[in-house]
């Protein structure tokens, strides 16, 4: 067992689903993790995360179903404000003690490390450009002025510059 799944609050001892295959066993584990972040949105540094376990041990090892719960803050792609929310990935692993690579995990001695499967699902659901609201307006490309919060805002079209020498021409009538 490493030192890092030691001190997890995510990791899980099946030692004895493993002498009984066919037994299930449901648990809830919440720990903070630090780091999860992608482009615009993360999980707030120092905010719990939760994971939502369904175990069944099998003849190789132990499959887990379940979700992670996790809140998230970022950054509206259009109008740039704060824009919260909450994830809750699926889960899916088999862990065996000699995993396949890319298909299955590790089971660590008599412990399963939720921690890396948690980080994975977490990371692959946070919003990489997240909206506010699905008809945010965004900011005037003008003067940055919100559009959300006054809708009928507007300038003066510019006039096309290969025309602008006609502008000065004045006819007296």
């Amino acid at each position: 067992m490493t030192k890092r799944a030691a001190r997890s609050a995510l990791v899980i001892p099946v030692g004895d689903m493993l002498r009984r295959p066919g037994s299930v066993r449901d648990e809830t584990r919440s720990a903070a993790l630090d780091g999860l972040a992608v482009l615009s949105s993360a999980v707030p540094e120092g905010a719990a995360i939760e994971v939502r376990a369904h175990l069944e041990s099998v003849n190789e090892g132990v499959v887990l179903t379940g979700s992670v719960v996790a809140p998230w803050t970022g950054e509206c792609r259009r109008c740039l404000r704060t824009v919260v929310g909450e994830i809750d990935a699926p889960l899916l692993e088999v862990f065996e003690a000699e995993p396949t690579e890319g298909e299955t995990r590790t089971l660590d001695g008599l412990e399963i490390d939720l921690e890396p499967v948690a980080r994975e699902a977490v990371l692959l659901e946070l919003p990489l450009a997240p909206l506010c609201r699905g008809d945010c307006a965004g900011l005037c490309d003008q003067c940055g002025a919100d559009r959300n919060d006054d809708p009928g805002h507007a300038h003066e079209a510019p006039g096309d510059p290969r025309w602008s020498a006609l502008d000065s021409l004045r006819f007296d009538e």
